[in-house]
């Protein structure tokens, strides 16, 4: 009989031992989640090359905002942990996050060992091209106590966005989080897979084409779709939208932007 119990113990511990190693993707998350509390401060660098402007690089004292959805990257990504390195001078992890279908942005995320805290970013496109990166020069000796929350998807939303344009085809692993009104008319969708983002927009005019957008014109209304996509997956996800209407959208619609 003891000899019975001390065996059940075993596999029990083992059992559990093997729950409780973390994954890749585990270590990534709770440094994301803490990040929600955490956040480095001092001398960063930010460049964005997409879309292109004439001065793509500037300095900034914490790095932008990346709009992380855990349960989404979790479905999306494969997260590989590609070792130290150093990151204005403090030790530091590099995450690689891989998309595990379509061809959205590849990302890297460096983590700070002893804080937990990202210290730099990279988005490229599925070709390797960088679309954007930031990273610390210099950090400040503690991190700041910030406050940031993954908002909520408006429940419904992916339904009323069905009904709003019949025929679209969301891009792989994509889907729509958000949603506000754009005060040169008509509304914003916003998609994500996790990390990578994509502009849906409704609009009485056309926009200028440009690698990273696709736009068709839907009756009166034209339908852009704007991200770090291949163009073909862009404008196949419009080219079986058989109607378009915001009028499904508006009481998703938050308040409005000033930009495309």
């Amino acid at each position: 009989m003891r000899r019975a119990a001390l065996l059940g113990t075993g596999l029990l511990l083992a059992a559990l031992g093997g729950a409780a190693h973390a994954t890749d993707t585990d270590d990534l998350l709770a440094a994301l989640k803490r990040a929600r509390t955490l956040a480095a401060r001092g001398q960063a660098e930010v460049t964005v090359l997409f879309p292109p402007r004439a001065v793509p690089t500037r300095a900034a004292n914490a790095l932008p905002v990346v709009a992380v959805r855990p349960a989404l990257l979790l479905k999306n990504f494969a997260v590989v942990n590609a070792g130290p390195q150093s990151v204005a001078g403090r030790d530091a992890v590099r995450f690689d996050l891989t998309p595990k279908v379509g061809g959205a942005g590849h990302w890297s995320l460096w983590v700070d060992r002893t804080w937990n805290v990202p210290l730099a970013f990279e988005e490229r496109r599925a070709d390797g091209t960088a679309v954007r990166r930031a990273a610390f020069l210099k950090v400040n000796a503690a991190p700041a106590k910030v406050a940031a929350a993954v908002p909520a998807v408006p429940e419904g939303l992916r339904g009323a966005l069905g009904r709003a344009l019949p025929g679209l085809s969301l891009p792989a692993g994509f889907t729509p989080v958000g949603v506000r009104a754009r005060t040169a008319g008509g509304v914003e969708v916003t998609l994500s897979d996790g990390l990578n983002v994509l502009a849906l927009v409704l609009a009485p005019q056309d926009v200028r084409g440009a690698p990273g957008v696709a736009s068709r014109r839907v009756g009166k209304v034209f339908v852009w779709l704007v991200g770090n996509l291949p163009d073909a997956e862009l404008r196949a996800a419009l080219a079986g939208v058989r109607r378009a209407s915001a009028d499904t959208l508006g009481t998703f619609a938050g308040p409005g932007d000033s930009n495309p």
